[in-house]
């Protein structure tokens, strides 16, 4: 066979086998058809299925947490006891604390408290210088407040007392406001309570506080009282406006008010007669003074102070209520804590009266008027009473 034909003879072949590889193809693809799954749309004598918006699942409802439990309230904690002026309290009420406080500590200090406990209490409490209203009120919280098995535990007992001391010293009153310029202090009391040397003392205080300070010699009935007034400017440096012996006191405070405010001074403190011909002559010019405060600045005076001698014991108790009737009374400042066994009267005068102690004397020293603390107070008061006593 020639060269040409062998390759004729060849393609012929070549196409054969592609025409078969095709028919096979097209064999495959036919089958397949038939076996493919119609879909909706190409099924016979169905409609076109309409669109379905696809199902939202249900929200799942999360379950409410349980409440958690509330917590128990604390107590409400009383303000702690400031230590310096625990120590100052504890000296300056020596002599109080070897007397009722003294007395209660053999009370509680026996190995086993009878039941005659609370008889004894009530005779210690009702013969002490705290006055009967205060004492009454101790004593019908530890005999309410506690059960019987409580009743024999000294620590309870003496617990009980110091909270229901805390509770009547604690008077719910504003605090002074220095904000006023000048704050004008008023300060009353009987003759011989400390209330020149109280003055004197103050300025010292509110001069070492940065606060500009004027004194008004108001008792111009009492031989010398300017003199001792004019000493204590000097010694706490501030000046002191005066008048003549037997001049209106009236006219010498408003002097001094009328002072304070044109020169813008932060305190005026004034000092007032503490005995006339009678008391109600006394009150009257009391009352005229506070008169004259409110001319010279209006809303003046802003504090009224009532100083109280501590040696007085319930004596001061009255004094206070007697000046209480014509006067408002903001504030007592008591004196003398430290030269009395009387100490414990600040519980009566708090008690009967609902004014707040403001400053207290612990001592003779010119920074010994100290802030009232009544937690410090407290705590100097009671504080190992019974390991003291025993």
């Amino acid at each position: 066979m020639s060269g040409m034909g062998v390759q004729l003879a060849t393609l012929v072949g070549v196409l054969v086998v592609l025409a078969l590889i095709v028919m096979w193809l097209r064999r495959a693809s036919s089958n397949s058809k038939k076996k493919a799954p119609q879909s909706v749309q190409e099924r016979p004598g169905m409609a076109e299925a309409p669109a379905v918006a696809p199902r939202r699942s249900a929200p799942v409802k999360k379950p409410k947490p349980e409440p958690e439990p509330e917590p128990e309230a604390e107590p409400v904690a009383r303000p702690a006891a400031d230590a310096e002026s625990t120590a100052a309290y504890k000296a300056g009420l020596a002599k109080t604390r070897g007397g009722f406080v003294a007395k209660l500590g053999k009370l509680f200090g026996k190995k086993k408290i009878d039941a005659g406990l609370l008889e004894e209490l009530e005779e210690v409490l009702f013969t002490a210088d705290i006055g009967p209203k205060a004492a009454d009120r101790i004593f019908q919280s530890v005999k309410g407040g506690l059960s019987k098995d409580e009743l024999e535990d000294a620590d309870k007992v003496w617990e009980k007392i110091r909270e229901t001391s805390n509770q009547i010293l604690n008077i719910d009153a504003t605090p002074v406001d220095f904000s006023k310029k000048p704050l004008v202090i008023l300060t009353i009391g009987v003759n011989g309570v400390g209330k020149t040397t109280t003055i004197g003392k103050l300025a010292a205080k509110f001069r070492r506080e940065g606060k500009s300070v004027i004194l008004a010699a108001g008792d111009t009935f009492r031989a010398a009282a300017t003199e001792q007034l004019e000493e204590w400017g000097k010694r706490a440096e501030v000046p002191v406006v005066k008048g003549k012996s037997g001049q209106d006191p009236s006219s010498v405070i408003f002097e001094a008010v009328k002072r304070g405010v044109d020169d813008k001074l932060d305190v005026v403190i004034c000092d007032t007669a503490g005995r006339l011909q009678t008391n109600a002559a006394l009150m009257d010019e009391l009352k005229k003074i506070r008169r004259v405060c409110d001319k010279a600045m209006p809303g003046a005076p802003h504090e009224t102070w009532m100083v109280l001698d501590a040696t007085n014991g319930q004596n001061a108790i009255s004094q206070a209520k007697t000046f209480k009737t014509d006067m408002e009374i903001t504030g007592i400042v008591l004196t003398k804590l430290d030269g009395s066994s009387k100490g414990g009267v600040i519980l009566g005068i708090c008690d009967e009266l609902k004014v707040p102690i403001r400053f207290v004397g612990v001592g003779e020293k010119i920074d010994d008027l100290r802030p009232f603390d009544p937690a410090a107070f407290v705590t100097a008061l009671y504080e190992d009473a019974g390991a003291e006593a025993a």
